[in-house]
């Protein structure tokens, strides 16, 4: 069994950050010093741990999350990898969840970007510990007292380094257990600067230690282990380290750092599991204790065509082995863990258990599913953790197979891809017989269908992205239909009267049933409901899905020997046409927040372009030398291949990134272009 002193000896650190920052290099650094590889990889070789994807080597950047771990001084860190682009957060999110720590990794070459402001945000919501790590410290004319500056005014005082840099970022000097400056000068600032500095933050969470500081002038940093886990755990101090990985500077005291000054399983923020379904949730503290009955949680989801399904986990309480008897969520019937798996990048090494703070794998195990909680007594059936809100996929591409009668193995493909990825969504579109996939972006569309022909080896054919159109009702109204057929012996027969009602926007859908007297008999209601749903889902005014809206059945008509389900779902579908159309309905399309980072001389242009497109910029903001970033919202479809428009502005040095806001109405001429577009579908 696992011990305490286990759990002591366990760190769990996640690297976040924008793309290009260097944390692919930044943890092959680590995992060289700390000794767990012979020598170290590089992006430009295609030869490091994380990056082992065939699509990661080529396109020299990483597509997903990669585990990592190593010892450091008797301490063994789960050290997580995660891509940076806005498009991959599905991968980088989730590593959020199986971690005590969110390190954020900024570039001193390109300084604060949207990126690493997002990930410093979502930690914090997520109450993650946070530390910054500052990497490529040897970058020519790099500014990093003017970062440290832009770091504190950007996120907050609580910023602090807790080592400077030396000799033009050839060294690093600790500035937290040496309080003396008894080495070459720092850059900026001084040791004795940041020491007490980083004291006076720390002390400030115990009033006890607040007296003794004001009476002595010093406390021993020794000392100050407890209040230091409190201020990193409430936010009161988000440590600064510097480092090259080029050059190898910080790296040994980065790892001092992860060892010395970051939290175990049992100093962290608990995990936020719920018990129980909906309203009625209520918290539930899982202890980081070995011999408690065991919660872990699957953050990551991957299908190998070799190795198979594989859940990776983050166990939370309890001790799982090789031949633990485990459920998956409310599954009725446990599996058994056949091998547990710790991973280095793709070498799969087999351990005979995980205790709480252990990040590990379990193969072939059908049932595993992204999010789920593993627990191993029946009675923990409803736990689960606090669902993470993730960006909306908004981009969408029409998907089919190259070869007729693939359709059943390209619908397999997508369902297994889609199922590794929370901010991917497959639909089928009722009015065009079409398979959609909804991303991110771009890059995000990209991967998926290089995933699809290399390592599936399904050829597609795809049409241009289609954009998430949503319908809605402005108005409250009824609908009526009588559904009557006779064929020789038994007939159909089955009426409905209903009523819409519109619903704040985000609020889905509400099906109400207020029939009295058994107008229509309670076995057929569900049919009803489900006639509601199909309209819904085919479109009543341009094919796009209902949303936003109640429904409320208030009477009917049945037949004691005609009335069939068949017949109250057509009742009911063509009922909810007829009501929509009589409630002023409505287009909805997805709003985006655009964050477009180009030279300043570009950014009349930049703003032009945007106002044409139907946007309106919300400000802007100062970022790396000569850079604005510019702040707008838009409407989805006015930015369809966007980046080549924005490299016409800028000369090929813009760049952008789009997230879901919300959906707004479109104008009367779209909607009326899209209804009659759907119009001719139909009539086709």
């Amino acid at each position: 069994m696992g011990t305490h002193r286990d759990i002591a000896a366990r760190r769990t650190l996640a690297l976040v950050g924008p793309g290009a920052a260097g944390k692919t290099s930044l943890a092959e650094a680590l995992l060289w010093k700390a000794g767990a590889i012979g020598a170290p990889g590089s992006v430009e070789k295609g030869n490091t741990s994380s990056d082992h994807d065939p699509l990661e080597k080529r396109w020299l950047r990483s597509l997903n999350t990669s585990l990592l771990h190593f010892e450091h001084r008797g301490v063994h860190t789960h050290l997580i990898d995660t891509p940076g682009a806005p498009d991959l957060l599905g991968q980088s999110l989730p590593a959020l969840e199986a971690v005590e720590t969110a390190a954020i990794v900024i570039s001193a070459a390109t300084g604060i970007e949207p990126m690493a402001a997002r990930m410093m945000e979502w930690a914090k919501q997520r109450e993650r510990d946070r530390i910054i790590v500052i990497t490529k410290i040897d970058t020519q004319g790099a500014d990093l007292q003017g970062l440290v500056a832009q770091i504190q005014a950007a996120f907050g005082r609580e910023c602090l380094p807790v080592n400077l840099p030396s000799q033009r970022g050839e060294r690093v000097l600790d500035c937290f257990w040496n309080m003396k400056a008894d080495g070459p000068p720092t850059d900026f600032s001084s040791v004795e600067q940041a020491h007490r500095a980083l004291v006076e933050q720390v002390v400030e969470v115990d009033a006890a230690f607040v007296e003794r500081y004001l009476n002595d002038g010093d406390v021993a940093p020794q000392e100050l282990h407890a209040p230091l886990e409190q201020a990193l755990r409430e936010g009161h101090l988000v440590p600064i380290c510097f480092v090259s990985a080029r050059t190898g500077a910080g790296v040994t005291e980065l790892l001092d750092v992860i060892e010395r000054l970051l939290p175990d399983p049992s100093e962290g923020n608990p995990p936020a599991f719920l018990e129980g379904e909906g309203e009625q949730a209520k918290p539930l503290e899982a202890l980081p204790d070995p011999a408690l009955h065991v919660l872990a949680h699957v953050f990551k989801v991957t299908q190998d065509p070799y190795v198979g399904k594989m859940g990776v986990l983050r166990v939370h309480q309890g001790t799982i082995t090789r031949d633990s008897q485990l459920y998956v969520g409310d599954g009725r019937r446990p599996f058994k863990v056949g091998h547990l798996f710790m991973l280095q990048g793709k070498e799969l090494t087999e351990v005979v258990r995980a205790v709480p703070g252990d990040l590990c794998a379990i193969a072939k195990v059908e049932e595993l599913h992204f999010d789920a909680v593993l627990h191993d007594a029946a009675e923990d059936s409803h736990i689960h953790l606090k669902p993470l809100e993730f960006p909306v996929p908004v981009h969408g591409l029409a998907i089919e197979p190259k070869r007729r009668g693939d359709e059943q193995r390209l619908h397999d493909i997508l369902h297994k891809l889609v199922s590794e990825d929370p901010c991917l969504r497959l639909e089928h579109v009722a009015s065009t017989n079409e398979s959609v996939v909804y991303g991110l972006g771009e890059l995000h569309l990209r991967t998926l269908l290089e995933r699809l022909t290399e390592v599936h080896g399904c050829q597609v054919n795809t049409r241009p992205p289609r954009i998430a159109y949503r319908e809605t009702v402005m108005a409250a109204a009824e609908g009526h239909h009588r559904h009557k057929k006779q064929t020789g012996g038994a007939g159909q027969f089955g009426e409905v009267f209903l009523r819409v009602e519109p619903l704040p926007r985000g609020s889905g859908f509400q099906f109400v049933d207020e029939v009295k007297g058994g107008a229509i008999p309670h076995n057929f209601i569900p049919a009803v409901e489900k006639g509601v749903r199909l309209a819904m889902e085919q479109g009543v005014v341009a094919g796009y899905p209902v949303v936003d809206l109640k429904v409320v059945v208030y009477d009917g008509k049945h037949h004691t020997v005609d009335s069939k389900e068949i017949a109250f779902i057509t009742a009911a579908r063509k009922a909810l046409a007829a009501a929509v159309q009589a409630a002023r309905p409505c287009v909805l399309e997805p709003i985006v927040d655009v964050e477009i980072t180009a030279p300043e001389q570009n950014m009349g242009d930049i703003t032009g372009d945007l106002a044409a497109r139907r946007g309106q910029v919300s400000g802007t903001q100062s970022g790396a030398t000569g850079a604005l970033t510019v702040l707008a919202q838009a409407p989805l479809s006015e930015l369809a291949s966007y980046q080549s428009r924005l490299n016409s502005l800028t000369g090929g040095q813009g760049r952008y990134t789009l997230s879901f806001s919300h959906y707004e109405p479109v104008p009367p001429t779209v909607q009326a272009q899209l209804a009659s577009q759907h119009k001719v579908r139909d009539e086709g």
